[in-house]
């Protein structure tokens, strides 16, 4: 058979850049390519790195499906079943809503593909597919295969040394996709060697961990860690906000060449924590976190969420000076957003306050819900307003980090990515994007 596998067109919140399309490829549909068996050719369609080109000689199309993405993902697969080809809907909005997604695929495949993805193509090839696919059991993280990255042209992205080690997360936050009932619960890790096999097939010694979270057993990511010092790392990765609580694994982070951690702090309210169910954060504790890390060397980049109920037109103002103070490399807002699905979507339905089921407006840029103590016009100028300020040269300044080697790093991400993005990212324009990500990491890390 002739697979064809598309990623649709993201949408663009107002301080995001072409970057955010270039960034990096579809993981989940590279790992697909991985599993799919020889006899077959798979073809992977980015409309992030370019336009989308219909095929109409293939057996069968797949469409991984966000919330954001979803009409976009609808209308393609509308039009390839108007040409009698099946297509299977999947990724975490088409298994959050399989209901939805059913009106527009001939199949749609919830949760983890891994398990079940042979059967698929099996069952096409016979010209009996299920109108639904879910795995019985969590998938075995040891069955995981390595990405096919030779399925697509690496010059579009600005990164292709991503590695998922693990899967899940111990946690299951209220706004979080983790807390839908088709996710799999719990932390499950690849094999250390297996990840460090990984490792060394990347053409750089920079990796961009993107699990959920990367102490989600904080056991094995010692043992991780052990395995890649010898390999003269720079890395980066996202951890939960009790990374604090393990010192040792701190060390042993900027020993390997840690350079950055993406933090979920989300809030310095802990009334509003407790009630999103993330009780492994403590407002308390936050700054010795931040100081245990910056003695370490290790940057930070701090995701906030506004819009919970306990948020007033105060909370800008004072989570801006929190984040000056304690000298926060990056930050990353978000308006608080009830993705359908999840427990803070379910809760919102049943308090009648979802005011707006416009999926492309999913996208934490938007007030898809009745504020508590904001207006939705005050929630959404503070948020705007917090990027304008912490991105401010004023606070750019401020935030300067005290070790020399941060630097550079810092100054490429605060100014070349985040003020002046929407200029320097239109170099993606002209086929440069991959050459710009190796420029960057010559000039953050000295390698390639």
């Amino acid at each position: 058979m002739h697979i064809t596998l598309v990623s649709p067109r993201m949408s663009l919140r107002p301080m995001d850049s072409e970057y955010k399309r270039h960034m990096s490829p579809s993981l989940s549909l590279l790992t697909l390519a991985a599993l799919t068996p020889s006899q077959h050719t798979v073809c992977i369609a980015d409309e992030n790195s370019k336009p989308l080109r219909m095929h109409p000689v293939t057996d069968l199309v797949g469409i991984t499906v966000t919330v954001d993405t979803a009409y976009r993902a609808y209308d393609i697969a509308d039009a390839y079943r108007q040409l009698g080809i099946p297509v299977i809907l999947g990724g975490i909005h088409a298994s959050a809503c399989p209901d939805e997604a059913e009106q527009h695929a001939d199949s749609v495949c919830i949760g983890e593909a891994e398990p079940v993805w042979i059967e698929i193509l099996t069952d096409c090839q016979n010209k009996k597919l299920k109108k639904r696919y879910a795995a019985s059991r969590p998938v075995d993280p040891a069955t995981i295969p390595i990405p096919r990255w030779e399925a697509i042209d690496q010059s579009a992205y600005l990164y292709t040394n991503i590695i998922c080690a693990s899967r899940g997360c111990p946690f299951r936050c209220e706004f979080c996709y983790n807390s839908c009932s088709y996710v799999h619960p719990g932390h499950r890790a690849r094999p250390v060697a297996q990840v460090v096999a990984e490792i060394e097939r990347l053409p750089t010694r920079h990796v961009m961990f993107i699990d959920d979270n990367f102490i989600g057993n904080p056991a094995w990511t010692k043992e991780l860690l052990q395995a890649i010092e010898p390999l003269g790392l720079k890395w980066n990765a996202a951890v939960s906000a009790n990374i604090g609580k393990y010192p040792e694994l701190l060390d042993r982070m900027a020993a390997t060449g840690c350079q950055s951690l993406f933090i979920g702090f989300e809030t310095i309210n802990e009334q509003a924590l407790t009630r999103a169910n993330k009780h492994q954060n403590r407002v308390a504790s936050y700054e010795q976190t931040i100081t245990a890390i910056h003695d370490r060397h290790i940057m930070i980049n701090a995701s906030l969420v506004f819009g919970f109920d306990t948020d007033t037109p105060e909370t800008f103002p004072a989570t801006l000076d929190w984040l000056v103070r304690n000298r926060i490399e990056t930050m990353t807002a978000h308006i608080l957003t009830p993705y359908p699905g999840t427990k803070l979507y379910q809760r919102y339905i049943k308090e009648n306050r979802i005011i707006d089921k416009n999926w492309s407006q999913y996208n934490t840029a938007h007030v898809v819900f009745k504020p508590h103590q904001l207006t939705a016009a005050e929630l959404y100028t503070g948020y705007l307003w917090m990027y304008d300020q912490f991105y401010s040269w004023k606070n750019i300044w401020k935030r300067l980090p005290l070790a020399p080697r941060q630097r550079m790093p810092y100054l490429l991400f605060n100014l070349g990515y985040r003020k002046f993005g929407k200029l320097t990212s239109m170099l993606a324009n002209h086929g440069c994007m991959h050459a710009l990500g190796r420029l960057a990491r010559r000039l953050a890390y000295g390698i390639e």
